[in-house]
């Protein structure tokens, strides 16, 4: 097993000095135009060429590109060119405020989607038609056009819920929850919709399989044989759908916080390129690809403790 998690782990990080390779050599032509926004449109020949020693800009690519990583594997990704404040803390700051979003909105998702999964397939009929229902209606509405409604009813219309902001769990605990209660509806009704029909159809299957039916003729009662036996056989495909929902998450973060005003990872990534960030777009694209690397080998990890059969170590 460690050798396996060593090796997945070798395989992360040469993936991401590959992505963070091409990324910043899509960066380089952009160089020259964070310059001329940092020294706007009356900047003089030779006050260009003088930034562009400050930054670095004048040396040659890979170089450049070498540098910047042999300060990223100490966990030195630089300072903002805008804001002069130091990526790394930065990016841990604002990943926080995302992820209290994120992991709660990822909790409620898994319970809903495992309750709903579980009752359509074991009940069928009417549970399971409506089951299907709420899986359509999540895909059909987008996660912007879901965070607008939500809005307008919860904060606008009846007024129970601050439209935007964000407060920390550690200052207010129910101003936490009061802050981040639509952003979480609007990604927990989008998640539900994928991970609800994997569940759906995984437990369906198993359900079908022989020793379901051995167990039923030794006298286990329905629940036993449906929680714990059918539906852990069934949890290796819907952690991978899992997986897909977190980064998809985190993706619609980025959308989720620009409609609420909240300054948590997505809107750092969204500012960084908008304004042209050199480090800080650096910076998030390596946290974003360790990120997922990290995501796919826990649920790997998990997936073998769950189903013998399923492991790879």
């Amino acid at each position: 097993m460690l050798l396996y998690v060593l090796r997945r782990l070798g395989t992360g990080v040469v993936l991401a000095v590959l992505v963070t390779l091409i990324t910043f050599l899509l960066l380089a032509p952009s160089f020259d135009g964070v310059v001329g926004n940092r020294l706007g449109p009356g900047a003089t020949p030779e006050a260009v060429r003088a930034l562009k020693a400050e930054l670095g800009f004048d040396r040659p690519l890979l170089v450049q590109y070498l540098d910047w990583l042999a300060h990223a594997a100490r966990g030195d990704f630089g300072t903002s060119l805008f804001t002069g404040e130091p990526v790394a803390h930065t990016i841990l700051q604002r990943f926080g405020v995302t992820m209290s979003i994120v992991v709660v909105a990822l909790g409620v998702t898994v319970v809903i989607s495992v309750v709903l999964g579980v009752l359509a397939a074991s009940r069928g009929g009417a549970v399971d038609r409506a089951t299907q229902g709420v899986s359509l209606a999540g895909n059909l509405f987008p996660s912007l056009l879901l965070a607008i409604v939500l809005v307008y009813v919860f904060a606008v219309e009846l007024e129970v819920l601050p439209a935007t902001g964000f407060t920390p769990l550690s200052e207010d605990p129910l101003q936490w929850a009061r802050s981040i209660a639509i952003p979480v509806a609007a990604l927990v009704i989008a998640g539900i919709a994928g991970l609800t029909a994997q569940v759906r159809g995984t437990m369906i299957d198993e359900l079908r399989k022989d020793y379901v039916r051995t167990l039923r003729t030794r006298g286990i009662s329905t629940r036993s044989v449906v929680l714990r036996h059918a539906l852990r056989n069934a949890a290796g495909p819907a952690l991978t759908v899992l997986s897909f929902e977190f980064i998809t998450m985190l993706g619609g973060a980025l959308i989720i916080e620009s409609i609420f005003a909240i300054a948590g990872f997505g809107g750092y990534a969204f500012e960084s390129s908008l304004q042209g960030d050199v480090p800080a777009i650096m910076g998030v694209t390596v946290f974003a690809v360790l990120l997922v690397i990290t995501v796919n080998l826990a649920v790997d990890l998990v997936n073998g403790w769950l189903n013998p059969k399923a492991r790879i170590f």
